[in-house]
């Protein structure tokens, strides 16, 4: 005779301790991560040899260069109802086969259509890859530590993006464009096979779409150890979803003010971020430095992002996660206004730089670890997916507007101080999620 017993996933996975398993699993994130970072920062390296070969001029080469931000934009929006749907799993390796295999097939472009294409494509995979991995970690983390853990699986794209710089320098005198961007396809590629066999499906997931118990528990025991009877019950104690489309449910009544509430702060955050990251470089070279010098300045934006997500993540863990990440928008305005206000020969100019990047993208981290926690299992990955699509536009409208801000005559110092806007607009977006529900089994 078996007994009958009735266990909460969520309050499962809460009240253990973090097993061999689940570090595992943020490692493999973290890695699928880092191979994401390498892809979207590919093309930077690889703009001038392409530009030489085909002779082409920059605003021709700028389609290619728009291809891929457009792609993660509408592959971000795609996934989450199909994730919801299908499963976070299936999802995050299709996402994964796709940026291999069309980053391999670009390597074999014959002109600017083709090339912009295919990046495009291999864009729709990248938008896929980021919110199916996010959704998938955040459902096998402990709370008292997820913000955390998730902050230092996103420090993976920081990596990646770095990595491709050196791997570019190693690669591109000897064996030109092309062959980097069949090694920057090949890598993920040969470890989708891995990925397939190591990666669990959601446990949160199988309870939401009904699973049977035994594999349930079977992939709980995998990730989470313990042991079930064969009559255990698996529920998650979250608030009802209306049936449909899962969009749809992000904009009822229980979920409206939050969900505007994360686009417009993850919209605004990614502008900024975007504007200085790209167009900082430029700005400080035509204020008299040379590009060396703007070059490593711009990677202190970068370095102070990568400290100020694990920072971000650390202080969410322990105090309200909302004012952590308006604090740190706010931090952000402060510095980016001294930046304009400074001379970029100023000593202090590098430590606004590294002091701006650090609250500006530790803020922008901190949003990707917020935002499962504000939606049930059921719509999760919709909610996850939609914030980062919707800000994807953000990064496009920044690229976007710092090219037509100098090509007004804007200055260096008027370009940099608009800026202090939007992020405190951020700032108190995210501080309006207070007044707004959320799922109470985060």
């Amino acid at each position: 005779m078996t007994t009958s017993q009735t266990l909460d996933v969520r309050a499962y996975i809460n009240d253990r301790k973090m097993t061999g398993y689940q570090w595992l699993l943020l490692g493999l994130c973290f890695l699928i991560v880092a191979t994401d970072g390498m892809d979207v920062a590919i093309m930077g390296f690889l703009a001038p040899g392409i530009t030489k070969e085909w002779g082409i001029g920059r605003a021709v080469f700028g389609l290619v260069m728009s291809a891929a931000p457009l792609g993660l934009a509408i592959g971000a929006l795609l996934v989450g109802p199909l994730s919801d749907r299908f499963g976070r799993k299936k999802l995050l390796m299709t996402a994964v086969a796709l940026f291999s295999i069309f980053s391999i097939l670009s390597a074999y472009s014959t002109g600017v259509t083709s090339l912009s294409v295919l990046r495009f494509l291999t864009g729709l995979g990248l938008g896929a890859a980021m919110p199916s991995t996010t959704t998938l970690l955040s459902e096998y983390l402990p709370e008292r530590s997820r913000s955390t853990l998730l902050a230092l699986m996103f420090t993976g794209f920081n990596l990646g993006s770095a990595l491709v710089g050196f791997g570019a320098a190693a690669l591109l005198p000897h064996y030109g464009w092309r062959t980097v961007l069949m090694v920057g396809g090949a890598i993920p590629l040969a470890c989708l096979p891995f990925y397939l066999w190591l990666i669990p499906e959601s446990a949160r997931f199988l309870v939401v779409r009904n699973f049977p118990s035994d594999k349930i528990a079977r992939t709980l025991r995998r990730v989470c150890g313990g042991s079930f009877s064969s009559g255990t019950r698996f529920l998650l104690n979250e608030p009802p979803v209306q049936k449909g489309m899962p969009v749809k449910a992000l904009l009822s009544p229980s979920y409206r003010k939050m969900t505007i509430a994360l686009w417009v702060t993850y919209f605004m955050g990614l502008l900024v971020i975007y504007l200085l990251s790209g167009w900082l470089p430029t700005l400080i070279k035509d204020a008299g430095l040379p590009i060396e010098r703007a070059a490593n300045l711009t990677a202190l934006f970068q370095l102070g992002g990568t400290v100020g997500a694990l920072a971000v993540g650390y202080y969410m863990d322990k105090l309200t996660p909302n004012r952590v990440i308006a604090t740190a928008y706010i931090g952000g305005a402060i510095f980016i206004v001294l930046l304009a206000s400074g001379s970029a020969i100023s000593s202090l100019f590098g430590v606004y730089v590294l002091l701006a990047g650090f609250c500006m993208s530790g803020a922008q981290t901190g949003m990707n670890a917020f935002a499962p926690a504000c939606y049930p299992t059921a719509v999760r990955a919709t909610g996850v997916s939609w914030m980062l699509g919707i800000g994807r536009f953000g990064s496009i409208s920044g690229s976007f507007a710092g090219g037509l801000m100098l090509s007004m005559g804007w200055g260096f110092s008027a370009v940099i101080a608009i800026l202090a806007v939007p992020a405190m607009i951020a700032a108190f977006s995210i501080v309006f999620t207070r007044f707004a529900p959320r799922a109470a089994s985060a």
